[in-house]
């Protein structure tokens, strides 16, 4: 599955049952995951010892590949946090509904990639040890790429901070359309070079 080598297949059900119970979920969050989620599968274990050659990282010694298999297409993003929450292992998410998948994971945030056909997906390993072959899955799941001279968390914070700029100038630019008054247009346009000029200095 998603092109990875055959040595890392595993065949493992998580029983949704016994998630609600070890970990003992509220009869909403119960409700909302069941709603969402009809099966739990561990489908792939990458780590040295699956793939010859990849070396052990510091930080991450293994992954695995969950196959979320949805009830419907339009979900709540909180049950795949909550899966990442109650499983402390390195993890990516193939979510599948009829013959899509989309793949997500969970570092320092979550990521999706688009939805494409099942056979079309796939997940590439990239990297000599586990932590780089890790950073690479987790940009390319997030179409993001790491400036040099910082760590990936550093620049998922980065771009968090721009993305919030990114919105808050979308939001003035709506109200100066809107706005009527001569002076507090103006007021809302130097906001407005402001918050440009700030992401022009971090872009």
């Amino acid at each position: 599955m998603l092109g990875l080598p055959k040595t890392t297949e595993i065949a493992k059900q998580l029983p949704k049952k016994a998630i609600f119970t070890k970990f003992e979920l509220k009869p909403a969050q119960r409700d909302r995951f069941d709603a969402d989620i009809s099966r739990i599968d561990i489908v792939n274990m990458v780590s040295p010892n699956t793939v010859p050659g990849l070396k052990e990282g510091e930080r991450v010694k293994e992954f695995y590949v969950l196959l979320v298999s949805l009830k419907q297409e339009e979900y709540d993003e909180k049950n795949i946090m909550l899966l990442s929450k109650l499983i402390k292992q390195h993890m990516v998410f193939a979510l599948a509904y009829q013959d899509r998948v989309r793949l997500a994971v969970v570092h320092e945030k979550l990521f999706f990639t688009d939805w494409e056909p099942l056979a079309n997906a796939l997940l590439p390993l990239m990297g000599f040890d586990m932590d780089k072959v890790w950073e690479n899955l987790v940009m390319a799941i997030g179409h993001f790429e790491v400036m040099e001279g910082v760590t990936i968390e550093e620049q998922i914070t980065i771009d968090g901070e721009k993305q919030k700029v990114i919105k808050q100038i979308e939001t003035l630019e709506k109200k100066g359309r809107a706005e009527k008054q001569p002076r507090r247009k103006y007021e809302l346009y130097q906001q407005l070079c402001e918050l440009k000029g700030i992401l022009k200095k971090n872009h």
